[in-house]
């Protein structure tokens, strides 16, 4: 009997979720679109659908013993709450609880990109760093905060929000109630959303803006060019402060590859007039890092569990 656990992560996008076990081999995943735009409700009710579904197609030798959630947010782990989310739009969920009751497994409920920063530092492409910042491009923009080897998450569990430090001043309005924040810049949602304003042209994916920045496209130049500085002056703060050995980027515009990394990597230097930029590089799990770091929190939790 192979014992497994079940990562899911819930993404403004995306819910997707893995059948793990504890050498990371994957026995099966799904994954389904976010309903954020019919409700909180309708979220949670997907997400739970989403485990059971999975759970159905364990194999025959597979024995599941427990779930990791990861959630965007600001997220109360120790408690099993979903405190607050934008792009989502709960507030004080108690999430953990919820599905557990309903799959009758242990669960453990954490953020979803400090699990996707777990991932990269055990797994991936950070593994034996000690200072590292790893920063998830998607939806939103949040990061994982990794200092002597540990995940950092402040005084109050809100470490690396990013995608909310303001980087320009007389800047839009962010729907956190700031302005200017590197979030209505930079992520995904502000690609698409800043493109469509300008050219006309609704429905334009952020990956393909990218593109068609690279091919020329002066609407899409100017929207990416935007996002690079204000992704660039979030991380020369960041390493200002913090000085990490590398900053590893991952989510769904990490797929951009060269694209993105390239004139960040620029952006960076240019911003660093005294000293060198840490190693820029893209993540080794893209976007399925945050399925696997909740894995990764389902198998801690287990292990810590045990006589």
């Amino acid at each position: 009997m192979t014992d497994l656990v079940m990562g899911v992560d819930v993404g403004g996008t995306t819910i997707k979720a893995a059948l793990l076990d504890s050498d990371g081999r994957d026995y099966g995943r799904c994954q389904q679109p976010t309903p954020r735009d019919e409700g909180p409700d309708a979220v949670v009710a997907t997400m739970i659908d989403t485990v059971v579904e999975l759970r159905n197609h364990i194999p025959e030798a597979g024995r599941l013993r427990a779930v990791g959630l990861v959630v965007p947010g600001v997220v109360d782990a120790q408690h099993g709450i979903a405190v607050y989310a934008t792009n989502i739009g709960w507030r004080d969920l108690p999430i953990r609880q919820m599905v557990a009751e309903a799959v009758g497994l242990p669960v453990i409920l954490d953020h979803d990109v400090r699990a996707a920063g777990l991932a990269e530092l055990e797994l991936g492409a950070g593994r034996g760093a000690h200072e590292m910042l790893f920063v998830a491009l998607g939806t939103g923009i949040a990061a994982a905060v990794i200092t002597r080897g540990q995940l950092a998450t402040g005084a109050t569990g809100m470490a690396g929000e990013l995608g909310h430090l303001p980087v320009f001043p007389d800047g839009e309005w962010c729907a956190c109630g700031q302005r200017g924040c590197t979030e209505i810049y930079a992520s995904g949602a502000a690609l698409s959303r800043r493109y469509s304003a300008i050219s006309g042209i609704s429905g334009v994916p952020a990956s393909d803006v990218i593109s068609r920045a690279s091919a020329g496209d002066d609407m899409a130049r100017r929207i990416f060019s935007d996002a690079v500085t204000a992704l660039g002056r979030a991380l020369v703060n960041y390493i200002l402060i913090m000085d990490p050995e590398m900053i590893i980027i991952g989510g769904g515009l990490a797929d951009s590859g060269a694209a993105l990394l390239d004139p960040l990597t620029r952006e960076v230097q240019g911003g660093l007039a005294w000293r060198s930029a840490p190693t820029i590089s893209g993540g080794r799990f893209g976007a399925d890092a945050g399925r696997r770091g909740a894995a990764l929190l389902a198998w801690r939790m287990l292990n810590e569990a045990a006589p």
